[in-house]
């Protein structure tokens, strides 16, 4: 029927419903901001990739930015660098957990991290996931853990050069 398009709305063209951003970071900023994360965000946006930085920084006791989170949302794609402090942020975890509730392509980097400490919350995130239990409960706690367990087994990069 001629101008079914116009009753609902489909756009014509396509690629109308390309999302905002090709690829979110998600990083601990004071492990990796200035070093690797800069590299890696300007080496994509040199290519033509549209990538999400938090450069805000996010400081103590904020609640997560609803903006924030609509980045997540409206990325095809994470690239979440888990380095030695990750997981001593809530921040850093709340956007896991949120990147692994949007089921879309997550590709991780372990900077200076063995992928299965993080599958199994050893190493240097068994004392960060102890103190956030203390702070934010056992069921909070329960829901990064499984983000970084989901994380942790996927196939990513492995840098541990010093």
């Amino acid at each position: 029927m001629e101008g079914d398009d116009a009753v609902y709305n489909i756009p014509s063209t396509p690629g109308a419903f390309r999302l905002l951003w090709d690829v979110f970071l998600s990083f601990r900023g004071e492990d990796t901001r200035h070093t690797f994360t800069s590299n890696l965000y300007t080496s994509l946006h040199n290519h033509g990739v549209r990538v999400f930085r938090n450069d805000d920084g996010l400081r103590r006791g904020d609640e997560i930015a609803s903006s924030l989170l609509e980045a997540i949302e409206d990325s095809a794609a994470s690239i979440v660098i888990i380095s030695p402090n990750y997981a001593s942020s809530k921040w850093c975890l709340e956007e896991l957990s949120k990147i692994c509730d949007c089921r879309r392509l997550i590709l991780p980097v372990f900077y200076r991290v063995d992928p299965s400490d993080v599958r199994r919350q050893k190493g240097p995130f068994e004392e960060h996931f102890r103190k956030h239990e203390e702070r934010f409960g056992e069921d909070k706690v329960l829901e990064w853990r499984k983000a970084m367990e989901t994380v942790g087994g996927r196939a990513g990069w492995v840098f541990t050069n010093r």
